[in-house]
């Protein structure tokens, strides 16, 4: 089977199918043929502009639609997408902070760093950020990811094209080694996700109902706020008492007025409460008596319970 023959009459259709499917959420890599594009571009330059308006044209549809489904269904999108990648729930925080500390501009690199990669569209719709900056921000991104695995496949021509050879002379070794390392990344991704959802269910729980019992109670109650503040003058929705940390922060402070006895709950609003669970699990390794606030603080609103005045 001669690959480059192949690519070079269906290459721009696996291009765009691709890139559309990895863009979507499918844990398929597609910087791979943007690198063969590149290769089979050698001998002709136009395609190789080809391939990257067709790179363009999927990855942007498919940010689009993950956009607008960030504007109108917000947070609620973020924990699907990281379903769908199977990537740690923590992600989304991750996404965040790379927004809060660069702005839109995360949009031109999120397509080279996993987790943020499928989240960033979504997140910027979330965020309100307006279509017009979201375009040229994210067509800047598309361009410079799409444009560096066709000129790499461009620049290594020589070399794939010898590497291609020996792979099409040993087909069958190649499809089983190609299906192995596939099956092995999938395999290591769930294993990872399997492994840290054991070790988060061991962490006691707290149904906001309950928290609101207590703090009319008066029984001493520290809250710990693990959400990550988008831009330094942020404001959101706050629990009454509670205080915000940074989650890195938690591995260093001590809190001296943190009894040991009393009960301490975290809360974020990230998918299955991820940023929570590991802010408790550090506590709880730590002595303290942590609990996670199911839900979040989205649980919270959504059970009619009061927040801070200023900021409701």
């Amino acid at each position: 089977m001669d690959i480059f023959l192949l690519f070079s009459e269906y290459g721009l259709l696996a291009v765009f199918v691709c890139v559309l499917v990895e863009q979507l959420g499918a844990p398929i890599p597609a910087f791979p043929i943007l690198v063969l594009a590149g290769v089979t571009a050698a001998d002709n330059l136009l395609f190789a502009f080809e391939a990257l308006g067709v790179a363009m044209s999927a990855s942007m549809l498919s940010d689009l639609m993950w956009f607008y489904a960030g504007r109108r269904f917000g947070r609620r999108v973020l924990g699907l997408l990281c379903r769908i990648s199977i990537s740690p729930d923590s992600c989304v925080r991750q996404s965040e902070l790379n927004f809060a500390r660069r702005g839109p501009v995360t949009l031109m690199f999120a397509k080279f760093v996993p987790g943020v990669a499928i989240l960033a569209s979504p997140l910027a719709g979330a965020m309100g950020m307006s279509l017009r900056d979201f375009a040229l921000f994210n067509l800047s991104g598309i361009l410079l990811w799409a444009g560096t695995g066709i000129g790499f496949g461009l620049l290594c021509h020589e070399q794939a094209v010898q590497m291609l050879g020996y792979l099409t002379q040993h087909e069958t070794a190649a499809i089983l080694l190609i299906a192995s390392l596939l099956g092995v990344y999938l395999f290591e991704r769930m294993w990872r996700r399997w492994r840290l959802n054991i070790a988060l269910k061991k962490v006691p729980r707290l149904h906001p109902i309950e928290l609101s019992a207590l703090l009319g109670q008066g029984q001493k109650v520290f809250i710990v706020d693990v959400r990550a503040a988008l831009t330094p003058t942020a404001t959101m929705p706050q629990i009454r008492g509670a205080t915000h940390y940074e989650l890195a922060e938690l591995h260093e402070v001590v809190v001296a007025a943190w009894s040991r006895e009393a009960k301490i709950i975290t809360f974020c609003a990230c998918p299955n409460d991820a940023s929570a669970m590991k802010a408790a699990s550090t506590l709880i390794r730590r002595g303290y008596n942590a609990y996670v606030l199911t839900g979040g603080i989205d649980e919270w609103i959504n059970a009619g319970l009061p927040l801070e005045p200023d900021l409701n």
